[in-house]
């Protein structure tokens, strides 16, 4: 094995066990910290989701009080789940380049593998969206994010590589369209490991600062996934 083999082996490991740590961290404090009495007064912005169709209302710090065990999501809630559909969009674009570019049959199927679990992320996010009578963003996805009736409003393309971290610029989603063979699997690998690698990071800043358990719990799922998924990256830019 080269060097530089050796040398992505060990990045791809200390990514894992990294993520992995974190993961646990933020479970642990998830269940060993005291839940907040139902009427404690919130520091920030919350959302009141409103009847199906209706926008969501928001409430002021100075206005929650005294409003009891009221259904709400904060700002972060609502941000992780619109911003994560446009990320995942990205991992989509991303594999569906990889049939007729990559000559590995295992590449190939991982590839398809996070496809349709990306896929079917999008329509379940984008249904929580809706639910809270919220925009959901519009994607460059074959599925196209919908709400769960196919009504309900819609926000701008979600393709905002600034405020979303591990995204690939245009240039180098380019790079890899114009690749095959043993590059583009190398480009795809070491793009999808850096592009998980930043949901990753959008999966810690929620379950700092999100409160709705559906959303919480949704984060810890993506994150134990895409953790997993790394390792296997990892070994099979090993392999190269």
């Amino acid at each position: 094995m080269s060097t530089d083999s050796g040398s992505r082996r060990t990045n791809g490991h200390r990514t894992v066990v990294t993520w992995a740590f974190v993961l646990a961290v933020g479970l642990t404090a998830g269940c060993t910290a005291e839940a907040p009495e139902a009427t404690s007064t919130p520091s920030s912005a919350v959302l009141a989701p409103g009847k199906p169709g209706e926008p969501a209302r928001t409430i002021a710090p100075e206005d929650y009080e005294g409003m009891g065990g009221a259904d709400v999501v904060t700002d972060a809630d609502a941000d992780f789940m619109t911003r994560m559909i446009g990320h995942h969009a990205q991992a989509v674009e991303m594999a569906q380049l990889v049939p007729g570019r990559s000559t590995s049959e295992q590449i190939a199927k991982f590839a398809e593998r996070i496809r349709l679990t990306q896929e079917g992320e999008i329509q379940y996010m984008s249904r929580w969206l809706t639910d809270q009578g919220l925009p959901v963003p519009a994607v460059a996805s074959p599925s196209q994010a919908a709400s769960s009736d196919g009504s309900g409003p819609r926000a701008p393309e979600a393709h905002d590589h600034d405020s979303m971290p591990g995204m690939l610029t245009d240039a180098e989603m380019a790079a890899l369209a114009d690749a095959d063979g043993t590059e583009f699997d190398r480009l795809f690998l070491e793009g999808m490991i850096t592009h998980h690698g930043g949901a990753l990071e959008m999966v810690d800043e929620v379950s700092s600062a999100g409160r709705d358990e559906t959303v919480q719990e949704f984060a810890g799922n993506v994150a134990a996934d895409q953790i997993a998924e790394i390792d296997r990256m990892s070994q099979l830019l090993d392999e190269l």
